[in-house]
């Protein structure tokens, strides 16, 4: 039942019933349509910006779990970008060295893998940056990746084709583990224990007992085997291929000028013949009659940590033993 109004009527001084209009009754209807427009409008914006429906926060846990995942994704490309840049440098620095093939440049390895519109796809959402540079990172290792696999190819067929260059080029250390102390002195400038000054070390001086056999470390032909001057007892193998090493401060030479040997075959014995302050072995490996370091050529008898550790002791300071 309608609700009946009344007012008072100052001009006749009684009260009559109000009466409304069909004019008054819309009035009143859009005022609470508009009223209730506005008020769900106000908290459809509040809602929007400041609350998360249960979808949104689902959403948003998602895109956590994806930026994580992303970040954990980045770490392993870091580490394996690591793995691909050692083996690039044994590559050039040693298996492509070895067979005396020329060294792949930076610019070779890059390569090409397609223009900023390959990643045109990726422009545009939340999280584009992280997307594209992931996409970069793994298309760069992927053809750095290529051009390493084709470059084992060719030191494969170099191996097939140079079995005797294999058994000729140093390979091993002069000395056994079991039979060496240590290693008193590394490849580089040194200072000099008889003259106290800053001078190249030509070898790599290893510390053994007086006596303990010497190996020679590739096939080859005995060049010199008698006493040079500082050197002392000295035996010079020439292995062919522009390589020859060289064995001083020998207490004993076991085999004589022209003789063929084989890898491992025992040629000499330790001593400290010569401008020598200690027993122990001096050992060089040359390259067209240039002494190198022969750090890189001990890949035959070594592990991958061993021969980490001998660059990190190369690289100390130490005082040359002759």
């Amino acid at each position: 039942m309608p609700k009946i109004k009344y007012q008072f009527n100052p001009h006749s001084l009684t009260i009559e019933r109000v009466k409304v209009t069909l004019k008054d009754k819309l009035k009143r209807l859009m005022w609470v349509v508009s009223s209730g427009t506005v008020f769900a409008a106000v908290l459809l914006v509040v809602a929007y910006n400041f609350l998360d429906s249960p979808k949104e926060k689902m959403l948003k846990r998602e895109l956590d779990q994806y930026q994580f995942q992303y970040n954990v994704m980045n770490n392993r490309i870091g580490r394996m970008q690591k793995v691909l840049t050692d083996l690039q440098q044994r590559d050039n620095n040693v298996y492509r060295a070895i067979f005396e093939a020329e060294p792949i440049s930076s610019d070779e390895r890059a390569g090409g893998y397609g223009g900023a519109e390959r990643y045109s796809n990726m422009e545009g959402l939340n999280s584009s940056e992280i997307i594209k540079n992931t996409a970069v990172k793994l298309d760069e290792i992927n053809s750095e990746m290529v051009v390493q696999s084709k470059s084992f190819d060719q030191v494969f067929q170099m191996v097939k084709n140079k079995e005797k260059m294999l058994a000729s080029i140093p390979a091993i250390q002069p000395l056994t583990h079991r039979t060496m102390t240590g290693i008193g002195s590394h490849f580089g400038y040194r200072i000099d224990p008889f003259y106290k000054v800053m001078k190249l070390h030509s070898g790599i001086d290893f510390t053994a007992a007086t006596g303990t056999k010497v190996y020679a470390t590739g096939d080859g032909v005995v060049n010199q085997a008698g006493w040079e001057g500082g050197y002392g007892n000295l035996i010079v193998i020439n292995h062919g291929y522009s390589y020859s090493t060289a064995y001083g401060h020998l207490s004993r030479i076991g085999v004589r000028d022209g003789q063929p040997v084989k890898r491992g075959q025992v040629i000499g014995y330790v001593g400290s013949t010569g401008k020598s302050t200690a027993s122990h072995l001096h050992y060089e490996v040359r390259k067209n009659g240039k002494a190198i370091n022969p750090i890189n050529y001990f890949y035959n008898d070594i592990t991958p940590a061993e021969y980490d550790l001998l660059i990190r002791m190369s690289q100390l300071p130490s005082q040359t033993m002759d």
